[in-house]
């Protein structure tokens, strides 16, 4: 199995997810919650956001609050939020084309697609995600950064959800799934020419050599690992890219 999950550090649960008995606020328009303890924004962030940076801040500000009280991230994870999550996930951008239409699969609380897209406005991007709670929660986001972003509910392997994604340039993903595993969910997303960007630590990275030729007869191709957010300290991260290959 590839070590997906494990991110810098190799420390376990990278996509935030919630603590066990975390409770959800139900119903629409709930809100964001006070942002009581939302760290604040790192240096490296403007270099990354620009512009869309009170947009990010705005966003981890949901993260560190309605984030927590509905479970999508854990309570410890919010003083490291920026480097461990936000930035970790904009430094994604550095692999990915101009202009691309991307799809985040299990996208969870939004990561990395919306940090992604917020470091990157040229690209297109929707949200897949199953779960109709953190699916509120994108939504909610979406609406409250006046976003064109889409947010699909569903998996990423249903013919639904790739009748409604529509063409894919590139699909990410940051601790879904090992990576074989990942590629047969997202296969009917990724047509001949696009890619796979998957955010990984450094024990997928070492049991890549072995999953090549797996992957490859999934027919994917020009399978590598690419560093990314050198220049972001702590937040610098791994990705794997792959092509679907014409069959």
């Amino acid at each position: 199995m590839s070590g997906l999950a494990d991110l810098p550090g190799d420390e376990p649960a990278a996509r935030p997810r919630g603590a066990a008995g975390a409770a959800a606020p139900s119903g629409p328009g709930t809100g964001a919650a006070p942002a009581r303890d939302a760290p604040p924004a790192p240096a490296a962030a403007r270099s990354v956001f620009g512009a869309g940076l009170p947009d990010a801040e705005r966003y981890v500000a949901r993260l560190a609050s309605d984030g927590v009280t509905r479970g999508l991230i854990g309570p410890r994870e919010v003083p490291r939020l920026w480097e461990r999550h936000v930035l970790n996930s904009a430094a994604v951008a550095e692999a990915v084309p101009e202009g691309a239409r991307v799809v985040d699969v299990g996208s969870g609380a939004g990561l990395p697609g919306i940090p992604l897209a917020l470091a990157r406005p040229d690209l297109g991007l929707t949200l897949v995600e199953p779960m109709a709670r953190r699916v509120e929660f994108l939504e909610e986001v979406v609406a409250e950064l006046g976003t064109p972003w889409r947010v699909v509910r569903g998996r990423a392997e249903e013919r639904a959800v790739v009748r409604e994604v529509g063409p894919v340039d590139v699909v990410t993903a940051r601790a879904v799934a090992a990576l074989p595993r990942l590629v047969g969910w997202c296969r009917g997303l990724l047509r001949p020419g696009a890619q796979l960007v998957a955010l990984v630590g450094a024990r997928a990275v070492e049991e890549l050599p072995a999953l090549v030729p797996e992957l490859e007869r999934a027919g994917m191709r020009d399978i590598h690992p690419r560093a990314v957010g050198s220049g972001l300290g702590e937040a610098a991260t791994t990705v794997v890219v792959m092509t679907r290959g014409s069959r």
